[in-house]
Order: structure tokens, then C-alpha cells, then sequence
């Protein structure tokens, strides 16, 4: 059980910091990679071959503005692919969205929220994949969403306290 991530360029290492929180939470094993699907088109051939060799089994791809990585992935696996879009200044990430979530039939990329948002949802969406085959998981992910209920519940009490 691992999980592989690449980024686009090391600061993208931001939209993804709480996802590997996410990931050490639940016991995930990840690898973590910068590559570039137009500047090292080899470098991310041969790190997509190694992660499957190694026994990777969700790969997340974080990139911004032509946000091609998690395509060009999915395009040399049959493993999932989860796209986390990074907001750009430029175009606001609407770039990374189009780019990350437009695949073309037979080649499917799940595409999460833009920013950080996205990558602690990738994370947990890895985690549900894998939680398919292991018990212990599906576990760890009920308490964490029971957890999320109750200060959500919490929260409540403390604004209703307040009025």
C-alpha cells in the first residue's frame, strides 16, 4: 500500500502539505516527487515506472497553470490518478482546473478542489481507495469522519452560546 505524489514544481509543496499530514494520520506510506510533464517528460515516465515497480497504488498529481502532470500519468498507468489543480495568479487556476479535469475518454484523471482544499481531499480520496481493500483503514476513516461531526456539533454549541 503507497502512494505516490507528484508536484509540478517544489512550490506546489504548500497545496499539498496537509494532504501528507492526511496521509502520516492514517498510516499511508508516500513517496514525494517534483516533475514536470512538459520540462521532464522523461523524469516523470520513468518515476511512474518505478512507483508501480515499487507498489504504488493511487498516484496524486499537483501542478498549476498548463496542468498536464496528472494526465500524462494516468496516460502511462491503469492505477487511479487523483489531479489537485494550483490556483495561478494569472488565471486564477481556472487554467489548472480546465487542464486537470478536460481528459479525454478512456483516460480518467479524478480532479479535486483547487489549492489546499484539494490536497487534503486528494489525500483522503487516496486513502479511501485503498481503505477498499483494508479493514483497518475503513476503521481509521469512520473515526475521522465521527470526529469531523462532532466539532462540527461542537462548534454549534459555542455559537449558540454566544447569541
Amino acid at each position: 500500500m503507497n502512494v505516490t505524489i507528484f508536484l509540478g514544481s517544489g512550490s506546489d509543496f504548500d497545496v499539498i502539505k496537509d494532504g501528507l499530514a492526511i496521509l502520516k494520520e492514517f498510516g499511508v506510506p508516500f513517496d514525494l516527487e517534483v516533475t514536470s510533464a512538459h520540462r521532464s517528460p522523461e523524469r516523470t515516465l520513468k518515476l511512474v515506472r518505478e512507483a508501480e515497480e515499487k507498489g504504488t497504488e493511487v498516484f496524486i498529481a499537483v501542478a498549476g497553470k498548463a496542468a498536464h502532470l496528472a494526465g500524462v500519468v494516468a496516460a502511462h498507468t491503469v492505477r487511479p490518478v487523483i489531479g489537485v489543480p494550483v490556483e495561478s495568479a494569472s488565471l486564477a487556476g481556472m487554467d489548472a482546473l480546465l487542464s486537470t479535469v478536460q481528459m479525454p475518454k478512456g483516460i480518467p484523471v479524478a480532479t479535486v478542489a483547487l489549492g489546499k482544499a484539494g490536497g487534503a481531499n486528494a489525500a483522503l480520496l487516496a486513502v479511501q481507495i485503498l481503505a477498499l481493500n483494508d479493514a483497518g483503514l475503513r476503521k481509521k476513516l469512520a473515526a475521522h469522519r465521527k470526529k469531523m461531526a462532532e466539532e462540527v456539533e461542537a462548534s454549534s454549541r459555542k455559537v449558540q452560546d454566544k447569541a
